[in-house]
Protein backbone atom coordinates (compact mmCIF):
# COMPACT_ATOMS: atom_id res chain seq x y z
CA UNK A 1 0.00 0.00 0.00
CA UNK A 2 1.58 2.95 -1.18
CA UNK A 3 1.21 6.79 -0.40
CA UNK A 4 -1.99 7.59 -2.70
CA UNK A 5 -3.56 4.16 -0.99
CA UNK A 6 -3.29 5.51 2.13
CA UNK A 7 -4.29 8.75 1.58
CA UNK A 8 -7.49 7.15 -0.45
CA UNK A 9 -7.85 4.85 2.44
CA UNK A 10 -8.06 8.16 4.73
CA UNK A 11 -11.08 9.89 2.27
CA UNK A 12 -13.06 6.78 1.95
CA UNK A 13 -12.48 6.86 6.50
CA UNK A 14 -13.67 10.55 6.38
CA UNK A 15 -16.49 10.11 4.12
CA UNK A 16 -17.93 7.14 5.77
CA UNK A 17 -17.55 8.49 9.45
CA UNK A 18 -19.19 11.71 8.26
CA UNK A 19 -22.18 10.20 6.39
CA UNK A 20 -22.84 7.78 9.58
CA UNK A 21 -22.31 10.45 12.62
CA UNK A 22 -24.94 12.43 10.98
CA UNK A 23 -27.84 9.57 12.18
CA UNK A 24 -26.21 8.17 14.97
CA UNK A 25 -26.41 11.78 16.44
CA UNK A 26 -30.60 12.10 15.29
CA UNK A 27 -31.05 9.03 16.79
CA UNK A 28 -29.80 10.15 19.86
CA UNK A 29 -31.60 13.45 20.48
CA UNK A 30 -34.50 11.01 19.29
CA UNK A 31 -34.03 9.24 22.39
CA UNK A 32 -32.84 11.94 25.06
CA UNK A 33 -36.70 13.79 23.67
CA UNK A 34 -38.64 10.19 24.29
CA UNK A 35 -36.83 10.32 27.85
CA UNK A 36 -37.85 13.67 28.49
CA UNK A 37 -41.60 12.37 27.64
CA UNK A 38 -41.01 9.53 29.85
CA UNK A 39 -43.03 7.33 26.79
CA UNK A 40 -40.31 4.78 26.96
CA UNK A 41 -38.14 3.80 30.12
CA UNK A 42 -36.75 0.43 31.23
CA UNK A 43 -34.11 -1.98 30.54
CA UNK A 44 -34.97 -1.88 26.45
CA UNK A 45 -34.50 2.17 26.78
CA UNK A 46 -31.26 1.19 28.43
CA UNK A 47 -29.87 -1.17 25.64
CA UNK A 48 -30.63 1.44 22.76
CA UNK A 49 -29.08 4.21 24.59
CA UNK A 50 -25.84 2.37 25.46
CA UNK A 51 -25.35 0.72 22.08
CA UNK A 52 -26.28 4.20 20.24
CA UNK A 53 -23.71 6.00 22.60
CA UNK A 54 -21.36 3.12 21.74
CA UNK A 55 -21.55 3.59 18.04
CA UNK A 56 -21.02 7.19 18.09
CA UNK A 57 -17.83 6.95 20.18
CA UNK A 58 -16.68 4.36 18.26
CA UNK A 59 -17.26 6.49 14.85
CA UNK A 60 -15.98 9.67 16.33
CA UNK A 61 -12.55 7.64 16.86
CA UNK A 62 -12.47 5.74 13.36
CA UNK A 63 -12.80 9.11 12.49
CA UNK A 64 -9.57 10.25 13.49
CA UNK A 65 -8.14 6.68 13.16
CA UNK A 66 -8.35 6.03 9.58
CA UNK A 67 -9.68 9.59 8.24
CA UNK A 68 -8.08 12.25 6.88
CA UNK A 69 -5.50 13.79 9.34
CA UNK A 70 -3.59 17.56 9.24
CA UNK A 71 -0.87 19.02 11.82
CA UNK A 72 -4.13 20.86 12.90
CA UNK A 73 -3.88 20.17 17.13
CA UNK A 74 -6.64 18.49 19.27
CA UNK A 75 -6.77 19.32 22.73
CA UNK A 76 -6.23 17.10 25.73
CA UNK A 77 -9.82 17.51 26.92
CA UNK A 78 -11.93 16.38 23.35
CA UNK A 79 -9.00 13.53 23.37
CA UNK A 80 -9.64 12.40 26.88
CA UNK A 81 -13.32 12.49 26.52
CA UNK A 82 -12.94 10.47 23.21
CA UNK A 83 -11.14 7.77 24.80
CA UNK A 84 -13.63 8.05 27.66
CA UNK A 85 -16.54 7.54 25.87
CA UNK A 86 -14.47 4.38 23.76
CA UNK A 87 -13.75 2.82 26.91
CA UNK A 88 -17.13 2.41 28.42
CA UNK A 89 -17.89 0.05 25.32
CA UNK A 90 -15.02 -1.93 25.72
CA UNK A 91 -12.39 -3.96 27.75
CA UNK A 92 -9.35 -2.02 27.77
CA UNK A 93 -8.16 0.72 29.45
CA UNK A 94 -6.67 3.59 28.16
CA UNK A 95 -4.16 6.20 29.82
CA UNK A 96 -3.72 9.32 27.84
CA UNK A 97 -0.42 10.83 28.97
CA UNK A 98 -0.57 13.70 27.14
CA UNK A 99 -1.46 17.62 29.24
CA UNK A 100 -1.04 19.83 26.40
CA UNK A 101 -2.77 19.58 22.71
CA UNK A 102 -1.35 17.45 19.91
CA UNK A 103 -1.27 17.73 15.94
CA UNK A 104 -3.94 15.33 14.98
CA UNK A 105 -1.57 13.47 12.31
CA UNK A 106 0.23 12.13 15.66
CA UNK A 107 -3.09 11.50 17.48
CA UNK A 108 -4.35 9.40 14.47
CA UNK A 109 -1.12 7.42 14.78
CA UNK A 110 -1.21 6.92 18.48
CA UNK A 111 -4.64 5.78 17.47
CA UNK A 112 -3.57 2.96 15.46
CA UNK A 113 -1.25 1.74 17.41
CA UNK A 114 -4.15 1.15 20.53
CA UNK A 115 -5.92 -0.39 18.02
CA UNK A 116 -2.65 -2.84 17.69
CA UNK A 117 -2.93 -2.95 21.45
CA UNK A 118 -6.57 -4.09 21.84
CA UNK A 119 -6.50 -6.74 18.94
CA UNK A 120 -4.26 -8.04 21.52
CA UNK A 121 -6.52 -8.04 24.44
CA UNK A 122 -9.32 -9.95 23.74
CA UNK A 123 -9.97 -10.69 27.87
CA UNK A 124 -9.18 -6.44 28.79
CA UNK A 125 -6.01 -4.74 29.91
CA UNK A 126 -4.60 -1.30 29.95
CA UNK A 127 -3.28 0.83 27.29
CA UNK A 128 -0.81 4.05 27.92
CA UNK A 129 -0.08 6.34 25.62
CA UNK A 130 3.00 9.10 26.03
CA UNK A 131 4.83 11.41 24.46
CA UNK A 132 8.55 12.38 24.70
CA UNK A 133 9.55 15.08 22.71
CA UNK A 134 8.58 13.52 19.50
CA UNK A 135 8.24 10.20 19.82
CA UNK A 136 5.75 8.30 20.99
CA UNK A 137 5.05 4.98 23.13
CA UNK A 138 2.17 3.10 23.35
CA UNK A 139 2.07 0.08 25.74
CA UNK A 140 -0.48 -2.28 26.42
CA UNK A 141 -0.25 -4.51 29.29
CA UNK A 142 -2.74 -7.78 30.33
CA UNK A 143 -2.61 -10.91 32.32
CA UNK A 144 -3.32 -12.36 29.25
CA UNK A 145 -2.26 -11.42 25.49
CA UNK A 146 -3.60 -12.89 22.36
CA UNK A 147 -1.14 -12.38 19.86
CA UNK A 148 -0.37 -12.82 15.84
CA UNK A 149 2.85 -13.38 15.83
CA UNK A 150 3.18 -12.64 11.94
CA UNK A 151 1.42 -9.69 12.39
CA UNK A 152 3.40 -8.10 14.81
CA UNK A 153 7.22 -9.55 14.18
CA UNK A 154 6.17 -7.44 10.39
CA UNK A 155 4.37 -4.22 12.07
CA UNK A 156 7.60 -2.24 11.39
CA UNK A 157 7.85 -2.74 7.61
CA UNK A 158 4.20 -3.28 7.18
CA UNK A 159 4.76 -6.35 4.97
CA UNK A 160 3.08 -8.99 6.21
CA UNK A 161 3.11 -12.82 4.94
CA UNK A 162 -0.66 -13.42 5.57
CA UNK A 163 -2.98 -11.42 3.94
CA UNK A 164 -4.57 -8.60 6.43
CA UNK A 165 -8.44 -9.27 7.55
CA UNK A 166 -10.37 -6.34 8.23
CA UNK A 167 -10.39 -6.53 11.73
CA UNK A 168 -6.24 -6.17 11.11
CA UNK A 169 -6.15 -3.21 8.69
CA UNK A 170 -4.68 -1.02 11.67
CA UNK A 171 -1.77 -2.91 11.18
CA UNK A 172 -1.24 -2.14 7.45
CA UNK A 173 -1.93 1.57 7.85
CA UNK A 174 -0.05 2.04 10.81
CA UNK A 175 3.49 1.81 9.40
CA UNK A 176 2.34 3.54 6.12
CA UNK A 177 0.37 6.38 7.89
CA UNK A 178 3.72 6.82 9.81
CA UNK A 179 6.35 6.60 6.97
CA UNK A 180 4.10 9.43 4.76
CA UNK A 181 5.05 11.57 8.07
CA UNK A 182 8.64 10.67 7.86
CA UNK A 183 8.28 8.16 11.31
CA UNK A 184 9.48 4.59 11.42
CA UNK A 185 7.28 1.91 13.74
CA UNK A 186 8.91 0.17 16.36
CA UNK A 187 7.56 -2.77 18.37
CA UNK A 188 8.36 -5.33 21.05
CA UNK A 189 5.78 -7.94 22.47
CA UNK A 190 6.22 -10.06 26.14
CA UNK A 191 4.14 -12.65 27.48
CA UNK A 192 1.68 -9.92 29.23
CA UNK A 193 3.32 -6.56 27.19
CA UNK A 194 3.43 -5.07 23.99
CA UNK A 195 5.06 -1.85 23.33
CA UNK A 196 4.93 0.45 19.89
CA UNK A 197 7.05 3.05 19.35
CA UNK A 198 6.62 5.89 16.76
Amino acid sequence: MGDTNVNLAELIGSRICHDLISPIGAITNGLELLEMVGTVQGPEMELITGSVGSAGARIRFFRVAFGSASDQPLGRAEVTELLRDVERAGRVRVNWHLTEAVPRNQVKLAFLALMCCESAMPMGGEVTLESVGSGWTVTGVADKLNLDTDLWKNLPRGQFPNKVTPAQVQFALLPQTAASMGRRVAAETASTRVVIRF
